[in-house]
């Protein structure tokens, strides 16, 4: 059984979708659940669904926003990806740290891969859980956004309240 819910934010509907126990399979930037799950995570489209606040999800979606306390989504869990490399990739960049950019080279480096610059950015275009991986940290090496899957206006906003 998933559970789901739908913060308004400044940046824009956010959707997170988790487990019985909290942790987050799906989340990005829209407003209605299949949509979302078609989009970063088809294979959670099958399991049962139902609406729920997420209690502590919820919360750290919340003051990430209102209170600008991005340290509050670190204390979210999410789950892995399936492969080694996307484990390997999304563990490096929630060691990217709010207000930090890292070009997709330096994000590679990150990974101890330092030549697998296509790689590191198929891992960011592949995050199924925006916001609490956050791969809008990774910018290309002339520092422009670059390419977002909820569009580069979104990425940009997150980067500036992040810097701010």
């Amino acid at each position: 059984m998933l559970k789901w819910t739908v913060v308004e934010t400044p940046a824009g509907p956010f959707c997170a979708v988790a487990d019985e126990r909290g942790v987050v399979r799906a989340s990005g930037w829209e407003s209605d659940v299949d949509e979302l799950l078609r989009e970063v995570a088809p294979e959670l489209l099958a399991e049962q669904r139902v609406a729920d606040d997420l209690g502590p999800v919820r919360s750290a979606v919340v003051d990430y926003y209102e209170k600008g306390d991005c340290a509050a989504l670190d204390s979210v869990e999410v789950r892995p990806a399936d492969t080694a490399f996307l484990r390997e990739a999304w563990a490096a960049l929630r060691g990217i740290r709010p207000g930090e950019r890292v070009s997709y080279r330096e994000f590679a480096g990150r990974m101890g891969r330092p030549t697998a610059t296509r790689a590191a950015a198929s891992a960011c275009a592949r995050n199924r859980t925006g916001l609490f991986v956050p791969c809008h940290r990774v910018v290309r090496s002339d520092g422009s956004v670059g390419q977002f899957r909820w569009g580069p206006e979104t990425k940009r906003w997150h980067l500036e309240h992040e810097a701010a």
